[in-house]
Formats: C-alpha cells, structure tokens, sequence
C-alpha cells in the first residue's frame, strides 16, 4: 500500500476532471486489436459528451494484450486527454473476465459500459445520461434491428428468444450489455462474488428499474469479430446454465420417462419369450437399438452435468480475474488491493 505524509495528495482521476459538485461518468470501453477504431471512437465518445457540457466523464480502456497497435493509440490519447485512462492484461483473459474487472474497476457514480468496435453507437450516451439523471440506475441499449449478417442475427436472436424462455428471470430482450449502470448496481455486480457471470442475465436478475432505448447496430466499421465458435458456445452454455435449472430438471424427467420405458420393453419381451419360446426370436437388434437410444441420451444428459459442474468449478477456484500489466495513469487513484484482485 503506498503512503503518504499528512501533506502530500494524490490527484486523482475524479479531481482532474469532476467538478466539486457534478457527478462522474466512467465510459468503460474492453478492447482486443482494436487499433483501427480507437481515434474514430474516442472522437466520436468527445462528440456525446460536448453536448452535455455540464457532464464531467472519462474514458476508462481494458486492454486484453492487443497484438497490434491498439495500445500504442491509447497512449498517446491518454498523454494529451487526462480523461483517457488505460489497464493492459498481461494475456488474453477473455473478454468475459476482462470485461468484468474493467466494469469493476471504473471510476464515478455511473459506469458505461460499449464495445470498442463501434458497433455500440456512442451518440446514444446523451439519451443514457438524460434517464440517469431522472433516477433511472440502468439505461439499456437494445437492439431490435442489427445492419451485421442477416444470418447471424438470427442465429443470435433465437439464442436469446432460447434462452428467454428457459430462464427462471424475464430476460432484457436483444441486450447485449450497452448501457449505463448506476455505482449502486456497480457494486451490486460486485457483492455477487461472481467472477464468470452472465452479464446480460445479471442485470435482469437484480432486478432495478431500467429504461430500454432501441438503436439499429451498425456494422462492424473496421477489422474483424474477435469472438469465435469456441468463445460463442461457452457465452450460449454460460447463458442457460446461469439462470436455468430446466435442462437439469428435464434430465430428471428424461430419466425416470427412459427407465420405466426400459422396464416395460424388458417385461413385455420376457413375457413374450415365455410364451411363445419357440416361435419368439427376440434376436440383436432391439438390444443393440435400446442400448444406443439410451447410451446417447445419458451421453446428452452427461454433458449438460457437466457444463454446470464447470460453471460450479469456475465459482470456487480463486483465480484473480485477470492479471494487470499496467496502469494509465499509473494507478495511485486505485486502492492497491483491488488490482489483480481474486474475484470481484
């Protein structure tokens, strides 16, 4: 823990630029070679914000160990802007984990959460801002209409419609986690404990009053999605398995529907055998069907245990949830115990 003598201070980043009497919004922005939108966003972020002049802000970036030059712009937004601030992983931790610890580390009484492709439209922040300030503490972006592959946003909204239906919670309809939250649901999100959670879900799970405004998603303007099958799939699993216990219970159902089937061909082919021994042939392949039928289906069921055993396994590891390599600025207005913290 650094230590200071009673006269000295240490300015922090709400001192450079949050009036005595305004509150501070954070927009925090995860990035992963990124480096061809980094300017046009920032620009376009300054753009929102000189409409609501009486608004002080700042741009809070989570880098997860870019590999082009998308650190490199950050900086040298940071050496001319002191609202531009930067946290660099030492490694890709997903952009789940780095999200999260960049949602939990940013500054101010509201937090804004985008992406850094553009494809969350920063002229949007006004609107945030305006609701917030009527005493909304969630402001969502929702997406009822995307300009990205035609396909893939309809693989995605039957996922979610999927997903809708199976939670325990009403789900937030074309979310994607855009939007502005309140430092009490900040640290709300916090006091869950939940190092791996499904964003989306959480916020409808808490549960607070929120205002929804819809926007049509632009199209990617720069570089490629980062996210693959692998990175989709475990986002699907995380989905249904964080706020649903249906696949377990038609397990259970599943279960007890096979073994009373399984014992009722059992019966019906002793019965027959025993009455018509010799003119019975049961043969191999009602054994070799319902051994397949039934060896497929706790196969299934096996790997629904498991992605919720993963899900329990990811929970009780203390692993932090990402490692930092640095700070911009260099971190004298963090607590020291929150960085590289174990959870959140």
């Amino acid at each position: 823990m650094l230590r200071h003598s009673p006269v000295e201070t240490v300015m922090s980043i709400e001192d450079m630029v949050k009036p005595a009497a305004g509150k501070l919004v954070c927009v925090m922005i995860p990035c992963f070679n990124e480096e061809d939108n980094i300017e046009p966003l920032y620009q376009r972020v300054t753009a929102a914000f000189a409409t609501i002049p009486d608004q002080a802000y700042c741009l809070q970036f989570i880098d997860n160990a870019s590999t082009d030059g998308t650190v490199g712009r950050i900086k040298a937004l940071a050496a001319c802007d002191p609202k531009v601030r930067l946290i660099v992983n030492v490694r890709n931790f997903g952009a789940m984990r780095s999200g999260l610890h960049g949602f939990l580390q940013a500054p101010g009484d509201a937090v804004i959460n985008m992406v850094a492709d553009l494809q969350d439209p920063p002229e949007m922040i006004p609107d945030f801002i305006k609701h917030w300030r009527q005493g909304f503490k969630v402001v969502v972006g929702i997406k009822p209409e995307s300009q990205e592959n035609r396909m893939m946003f309809m693989v995605r909204r039957t996922y979610y419609s999927l997903v809708g239906r199976l939670s325990e919670v009403p789900l937030i309809e074309n979310f994607t986690g855009f939007g502005l939250y309140d430092r009490e649901v900040v640290e709300q999100v916090r006091a869950t404990g939940d190092r791996n959670p499904y964003f989306r879900g959480l916020i409808a799970d808490l549960g607070y009053p929120r205002a929804e405004i819809p926007f049509i998603q632009p199209r990617r303007a720069h570089g490629i999605s980062k996210s693959n099958f692998y990175s989709l799939y475990d986002l699907a699993m995380l989905g249904i398995t964080s706020h649903s216990k249906v696949p377990l219970r038609l397990a259970t159902m599943a279960g007890f529907t096979l073994s009373g089937l399984s014992l009722f061909m059992a019966l019906f082919y002793l019965v027959a055998k025993l009455l018509f021994w010799y003119r019975y042939p049961a043969g191999n392949a009602p054994t070799l069907i319902a051994l397949f039928v039934f060896a497929s289906v706790q196969l299934f069921f096996t790997g629904i245990l498991g992605e919720y055993i993963g899900v329990i396994l990811t929970h009780v590891t203390n692993r932090p949830l990402v490692i930092e390599q640095e700070r911009i600025p260099d971190g004298k207005d963090f607590p020291v115990k929150e960085r590289n913290h174990r959870g959140p």
